[in-house]
Order: structure tokens, then sequence, then C-alpha cells
């Protein structure tokens, strides 16, 4: 490491305890999207005064360190679930919210990282970007980049880092290319005629064709995808009828499909509008499909996820004195879905997953990382920090 870099990560180091005690505070208080203003208050607070400051997209923030010229941005998120917490511990959230996706971590992570860099001196600016409503729609990347805030605070990369107990402690997955499927809702309605159960020859039933659909289009994987393209057709919630002796005039199903290509996204929504209505005429109902575009495809740029896990396999090492250990090299794709693609599309971006160690899996109540996680992100922020300087030109070789 040169002399930055290991200026930089002692005084990562140095900020560690406090940012372990502030991921108990903010998971002891959490905000659910649309409602985080205490949260973006608490973590402002932690952070550098003096910096430059811009409130955007209603409950988030952009914070500025460093002087002139391309800063690199590190995204947090400030949103929790509407989960009610079962972890058991002194400090869980007890107000029907809970942090089961980590940003608790991952903010305490980017507090630490921003401190320190304030601290030794930026070799290149840096933006903490503090993004409201990842969990739900609108998308608050979506809003930042809309109001041009990162143009006006010369953002020109951007970086972020997931927990991901899918991975082991101590593993770091910076993968390039498409790492997060697009993900979109749909809505299909099929329309019969109702009846009496007992005489079927004078209704058209919608529910057998809904069936017939929710089977056909688990073809669209099997049988119309690309083998090599991720894909996932998913019914979640099936609604027809109130008696059981009578034939409804409706049945609606509501679901969500998912593609590691956008090409594919576009085919896909058309294939299944096909297919519900071939078959919904077959039964003499007719079909009509909704598809609400969510997030798209999250594509990492592949000089940044390179450079990143050069630098992270150097920043920390088998003589790291944490549980957690040195961070070994992963590689992880997933249909799970984030607004963070939002950011790819107009800078250079590279989305992180951190593993960790617990049981039980993201969104469920009892989902709690121990404190080295914040450990465990916050470098693996900063290896990226210190490769997304070099790939915008602020410093020389990583």
């Amino acid at each position: 490491m040169n002399g930055v870099h290991e200026r930089l990560h002692a005084a990562l180091r140095a900020e560690l305890p406090t940012a372990h005690l502030l991921r108990r505070e903010l998971h002891a208080e959490p905000c659910v999207s649309g409602k985080e203003e205490p949260t973006l208050r608490r973590v402002l607070e932690a952070l550098p005064e003096g910096a430059a400051l811009e409130q955007v997209a209603g409950t988030g923030a952009l914070l500025r360190v460093g002087g002139d010229g391309p800063a690199v941005g590190i995204r947090g998120e400030l949103d929790a679930l509407p989960i009610a917490e079962r972890t058991g511990v002194s400090w869980a959230a007890r107000n029907g919210a809970m942090h089961a996706c980590g940003h608790d971590v991952h903010l305490a992570a980017l507090v630490a990282l921003t401190r320190a860099v304030d601290r030794v001196g930026a070799p290149t600016p840096m933006v903490a970007v503090l993004q409201p409503r990842e969990e739900t729609h609108p998308s608050g990347a979506l809003d930042i980049i809309e109001s041009g805030a990162l143009d006006r605070l010369q953002v020109g990369a951007m970086v972020a880092a997931h927990v991901q107990p899918v991975l082991g402690a101590g593993e770091t997955a910076c993968t390039s290319g498409a790492v997060n499927a697009s993900a979109d809702e749909f809505t299909l309605t099929v329309r019969g005629q109702s009846g009496h159960a007992a005489y079927p020859q004078f209704s058209r039933d919608p529910v057998l064709a809904v069936a017939q659909v929710i089977v056909a289009a688990q073809q669209l994987v099997s049988r119309n995808s690309d083998p090599m393209t991720p894909t996932v057709v998913t019914f979640g919630t099936v609604t027809a009828g109130t008696a059981p002796n009578v034939t409804p005039a409706d049945a609606v199903v509501r679901g969500t499909l998912r593609t590691m290509s956008e090409t594919w996204r576009g085919q896909l929504h058309e294939r299944l509008r096909v297919i519900a209505d071939g078959i919904a005429r077959a039964h003499g109902c007719e079909a009509e499909v909704l598809i609400s575009r969510g997030e798209p495809v999250l594509v990492n740029d592949a000089r940044l996820a390179e450079e990143t896990a050069y630098l992270l396999a150097r920043l920390t090492g088998p003589e790291l004195d944490t549980e957690y250990g040195h961070h070994a090299p992963a590689t992880l794709r997933s249909c799970g879905a984030d607004d963070f693609a939002r950011y790819t599309s107009v800078v250079p971006s590279l989305m992180m997953f951190v593993g960790v160690d617990t049981s039980s899996g993201l969104h469920t109540p009892e989902f709690l990382p121990d404190d080295e996680a914040v450990t465990a992100v916050a470098e693996s922020l900063l290896a990226a920090y210190l490769a997304a300087a070099h790939v915008i030109g602020g410093t020389g070789v990583p």
C-alpha cells in the first residue's frame, strides 16, 4: 500500500468503535421509506461539520468532503422495512419497523469512511449519498439522479456495498457485469362469465384460465429465455371469487418478472401478454396484463470491480485482527434488485456484496449481522473509494 492508503486505513480503523455504537443506535430507531427524517438527522450529526451539504429527494442528502474536481459517490440507504423485529437483543427495534436489510450497517460504515477521509484529507473528493426509499417506489436513487445533485457535486463514479448472508464472513464479491436483475411487477386480470358452480356449461371460468396461464408462464424460463440468461417468473398472489359454489366473473393474479438482460426484458413482457391472451381466449375469456417497470439490471463497471478486488486484498489480509479475517475474493450474481442500478446508467458504478455471519436471511425478523459487519463493509467501501478515485483520474496507480 502507498502512504495515503495506509493513513486512510489507519484512520478508518480508529473510527470503527464509534461506528459500531452508531450502528446499534440506528438499528434501535428504524424509519420506513419516506419517513427517514430522524435517521437522516442522526447520520448528519455523526458526519464531519462544515462539509458541503445538499438535501435531496425529500428525506435524503448529499454531503461532499474534499477539494475541487470529480468526486467519488458512496451510497448508504436510510430506510428500514415494516417488519416487527424478533432478534431478542437489547437494542432491537420496538416500533414495528426493522433494519432487516442491513441498511444500519451500511450507514455506520459510510459514516466511518467519510470521517476518515475528512480527517486524513481526501486524495479525491468524496460524496456521501444518503439515499431514501431504496425499499419502495418511487425510487430514491432515481429522484437523486433527476435532481441534478450528482452533476452539481461532480460525482464521477458511484460505489456501494450490501451485506449478503449467502456469502461467508470474510468474503466480498466485486463482480463485474450484471450482478442484480431488473425487477418488474405485473397484474394479470382474466375476465369470464360467472354462474352456478353446478352448471359449468353456462359460465366461462376465469379461475381455470388463470391456472393454465400460471403453468404455461413457467415455460418462459425453460423454453423462451436463453439458458445463459437468468430469468424469474413468479406469481405471488391469486385472487378470485367469494363463494365455493359460484364460478366468479374474474380472477386476478400478481407477480414479478426478473432478468439479467435488458434486451430480453422487453421480450419477456410481450411473451407473457401473448400467453395470457391466447389461453384466456381458448377458455372463452379475456385477459389484460399490466406491467409496472421497476429497477433496471444492475451492471458493475469491469475496471472498478477489478481494481477494487485488488485493493481490498492489499488493504486487508490474514494478519487482520478481527473475527472476519481477511476479505477473500468471491463472485455473486443475484436475481434480487436494487435501485443502485439507476446510478450505473449515468456514471461508472460498483455494487459489492459483503458476507456476514448470520443464519437468518435478508428481510426476515431475525436478521442481525454482528458488529464486525460494519468493519467488513467499511473496508470494502474504502477499497472501492480508492479504486474509483483512480478510475476517474484523481490519484495515481492503486
